[in-house]
């Protein structure tokens, strides 16, 4: 029997927690030292036969002593995956993956008050997401990178100042992918009706929106430059930008984004009343208040 011990305990062994335990392997870290709990039999034996780690259906004393907790539940299973945790995770660090829940309750049910929220989006499934993350202010710097580093396979990360600020992040990026595979679908359905094929159309809008990205990444132009750039006065480009402004596309675009930031507050606050009345206390977030610039996270590599 080995002596590696656990180190790292997830919490859910679904499609985010998958993508993070793989870049983990992926990067060197010996499966032996993950724990996943996981209830469905089916998902915690490919978890097992996969990647090679300890996959097991509850939690309890499995978890005590662990220095780093990783909660990637529904948000709905959270009180009920927390109680059983409650008397082994008080020292530990936790990272929260799970979406509208909120510090203060994971602190309530947990016993810790080293936390960081994060706000990953779908890419991180192929490691070129993005993840804005929140910590509380028992967090250190060594946290931090711990959090860093399991984070870091699944792409970009992005720290921000205030816990509300995750919710313009799920908004924007977290909902993000839906907006981008939206306007796919719409040059799609206008290649079809132009007498191209959905092959066609699918191919020269992935590639369309791959390139764009690409270039405005690279460019030290901002996009609203690039975009001249591409618009001549009378030309094509400038017949479809005129037609988008006509119907005030953009304006109805950023209206979509406020809108799914106030939804993901009105969730957190669902959540955590839904967490109080199942024996978890928590309050509700303040106001929303202007936006400040936050740092990009760091690229260190040290384990927990």
């Amino acid at each position: 029997m080995s002596d590696i011990a656990p180190q790292i305990a997830f919490i859910g062994g679904g499609n985010m927690a998958s993508a993070l335990i793989g870049g983990l392997v992926e990067s060197g870290r010996v499966p032996a030292t993950i724990l996943v709990i996981e209830p469905d039999d089916r998902q915690r034996a490919r978890l097992a036969l996969q990647y090679g780690v300890l996959a097991l259906p509850f939690g309890g004393s499995s978890l005590a002593g662990l220095p780093l907790v990783v909660w990637a539940v529904k948000p709905q299973s959270f009180a009920a995956a927390a109680r059983n945790s409650v008397p082994h995770v008080a020292q530990a660090l936790h990272l929260s993956v799970m979406a509208g829940i909120r510090t203060e309750t994971i602190a309530a049910a947990t016993g810790s008050a080293r936390i960081v929220r994060s706000m990953p989006n779908t890419p991180a499934l192929i490691g070129q997401g993005i993840a804005g993350l929140f910590a509380t202010a028992a967090v250190t710097s060594a946290d931090r990178r711990i959090v860093e580093q399991v984070l870091a396979q699944s792409g970009e990360l992005l720290w921000v100042g205030e816990e509300r600020d995750l919710d313009a992040v799920t908004a924007l990026s977290g909902s993000g992918p839906a907006y981008v595979y939206y306007f796919i679908e719409a040059m799609i359905q206008a290649a079809g009706e132009m007498g191209l094929s959905v092959e066609q159309g699918r191919q020269l809008a992935l590639a369309t929106f791959a390139g764009a990205t690409a270039l405005a990444r690279q460019s030290t132009e901002s996009p609203a430059v690039l975009r001249e750039r591409v618009t001549s006065k009378g030309g094509t480009t400038y017949a479809a930008l005129m037609s988008m402004d006509k119907d005030a596309v953009k304006a109805a675009f950023v209206r979509a984004l406020h809108a799914a930031r106030g939804r993901a507050q009105q969730l957190g606050d669902e959540f955590g009343h839904e967490a109080a009345g199942n024996g978890v206390s928590a309050a509700k977030d303040p106001a929303p208040r202007p936006q400040t610039p936050s740092p990009r996270a760091n690229g260190s590599r040290e384990r927990p």
